[in-house]
């Protein structure tokens, strides 16, 4: 690579769409009932009994036992103590290798030493918040603009969430519109306006339980990697006053689950400029880890807004945050009450907190200092042939491909479906007629992920691994040869229920 990002070759969304279609199209392949049995009983029944325990206790006090869904897996939730590097290790004592990474902020490796030193000082003389200015808020925006020039003006948030939040109304306030248009299998949270078309494409309003109809009513979802359709939807919102805001995830729908052409970042860009709606990216994945520069600068593209989380906080708490030209950063955004003019009321007690962000600024630089990016992407790519290879060992009909550090493994094709139409009811009915399907095939995406767990291998969601620094060769030849003591207990047709 030696250019500074992760990726070093961007594969044929055409390609990749064909295989995930094959996958959709077989009877299901996941571990066989003497393989999941075996696992369930000798595993989680005897080597993760405290690990039960505390998840049983936490059922009492926490809705579903845990606070996060990534910390959910099948069959119930481990417990983990201990973060160093490469590896995880739960309160039974067993370990594994975390390709897991937080969901995605620790590129340097988990508890990094470099970044941990530094926030330790701090908290012995500052502590992690003050609620006034701190010098490292001012390091972390400088620091940014450094490797992205197009974020001019930097405004930290407490999450990912927050900072789509706050770019939507910002886009709103700019350009006096107040639709917005998203891809449909798109993740940017879960504020009201963008839990629509969430996981599946087409399915509009399927998990928008509590959010009123008229709230979705000015979010639009187009199909991914679909320049033509986009280009309908804007049009047509001209005649109903015209789009705020075009938001993508730039390496595809679900952090590039569902991939795109190299050259449709460049064509959203095009049309957001014809049709005067401001162009976001949501980078909470990408930035930072793609490489310094973001996936703005691995597309050559220059959004308008920019959206962070994960990488930039270092994995400390509170990774969010909206940056954009000074144009329209400092005509839309402020903390608190502006007399005399209108600006976007947003802000948080705990956001840009000191901890946060002199742990975000030392993790840039660090990345820099190291190459993390390259690195971590070296580590996917290895990791990505590793599986390749145990796929066609094993006569599989899995997926598996990565955008450098993002690393794709599709064993169900539960995240492949899509169900866009421009006519809503044809969208519907295909969701409808697939919806058994795709439970089916998420049941064995999850017994395929408690393989993987008890074979000492964390995952997200059993399809999505992220790499880092800290996966060195032996690390990546270590996790394949687990790899391969799964795949051997994978047989075709294998019953799931629901």
């Amino acid at each position: 690579m030696n250019n500074g990002y992760a990726i070093s070759k961007w594969e044929n969304a055409a390609d990749i769409n064909a295989e995930l279609k094959n996958l959709t199209e077989q009877p299901v392949w996941c571990i066989s009932r003497e393989a999941l049995h075996d696992i369930l009983e000798n595993y989680y029944g005897k080597k993760c009994a405290k690990s039960k325990e505390l998840y049983d206790e936490a059922k009492r006090y926490i809705p579903n036992g845990v606070q996060h869904n990534l910390a959910f897996n099948y069959p119930f939730p481990l417990c983990f103590e201990k973060a160093e590097g490469a590896y995880l290790y739960d309160v039974d004592g067993n370990k594994y290798i975390d390709f897991l990474q937080a969901g995605g902020p620790t590129i340097l490796g988990s508890n990094y030493p470099a970044v941990r030193q530094e926030v330790e000082k701090l908290l012995r003389t500052c502590g992690p918040v003050t609620g006034l200015f701190h010098e490292a808020e001012l390091l972390l925006a400088r620091e940014i603009n450094k490797h992205m020039p197009a974020v001019e003006m930097f405004r930290m948030l407490g999450s990912g969430t927050e900072a789509v939040m706050a770019a939507v109304r910002a886009a709103r306030l700019y350009t006096k519109n107040s639709r917005i248009v998203k891809v449909g299998g798109a993740y940017h949270g879960w504020s009201d306006h963008m839990v629509y078309g969430q996981k599946v494409p087409g399915s509009g309003r399927l998990e928008s339980h509590g959010i009123p109809r008229r709230t979705t009513s000015l979010t639009h979802e187009v199909p991914p990697n679909n320049l033509k359709a986009l280009e309908n939807v804007l049009r047509l919102n001209l005649l109903r006053g015209g789009t705020a805001c075009v938001i993508v995830e730039p390496v595809g729908p679900e952090s590039g689950t569902r991939p795109i052409d190299f050259d449709y970042n460049k064509g959203v860009r095009d049309l957001c400029d014809k049709y005067k709606a401001l162009f976001i990216f949501d980078e909470v994945v990408t930035g930072f880890r793609l490489g310094l520069g973001g996936a703005q600068g691995y597309f050559g593209v220059v959004p308008d807004l920019t959206i962070f989380g994960k990488v930039i906080a270092g994995g400390y708490p509170a990774a969010g945050g909206i940056g954009g030209s000074r144009e329209i950063i400092s005509k839309t955004l402020c903390a608190g009450l502006q007399s005399g003019s209108k600006k976007a009321y947003i802000g948080g007690t705990l956001a840009a907190n000191p901890l946060s962000s002199l742990a975000g600024y030392y993790t840039i630089k660090e990345i820099e200092r190291t190459n993390a990016c390259e690195k971590a992407g070296a580590a996917g790519d290895k990791l990505t042939a590793g599986l390749k290879a145990l796929i066609k060992k094993y006569e599989l009909p899995f997926v598996c491909f990565n955008q450098g550090s993002i690393v794709h493994l599709e064993c169900s094709g539960a995240m492949a479906f899509d169900v866009s139409s421009p006519i809503k009811i044809v969208s519907l009915l295909k969701l409808l007629k697939n919806k058994s399907n795709v439970m089916k095939r998420k049941t064995a995406m999850e017994h395929m992920g408690a393989a993987y767990m008890a074979n000492g291998i964390v995952t997200l969601a059993g399809s999505r691994l992220y790499t880092s620094m800290a996966d060195t060769d032996e690390v990546i030849d270590e996790a394949i040869a687990k790899f391969d003591n799964v795949f051997k207990t994978v047989i075709k047709g294998v019953e799931i229920e629901e």
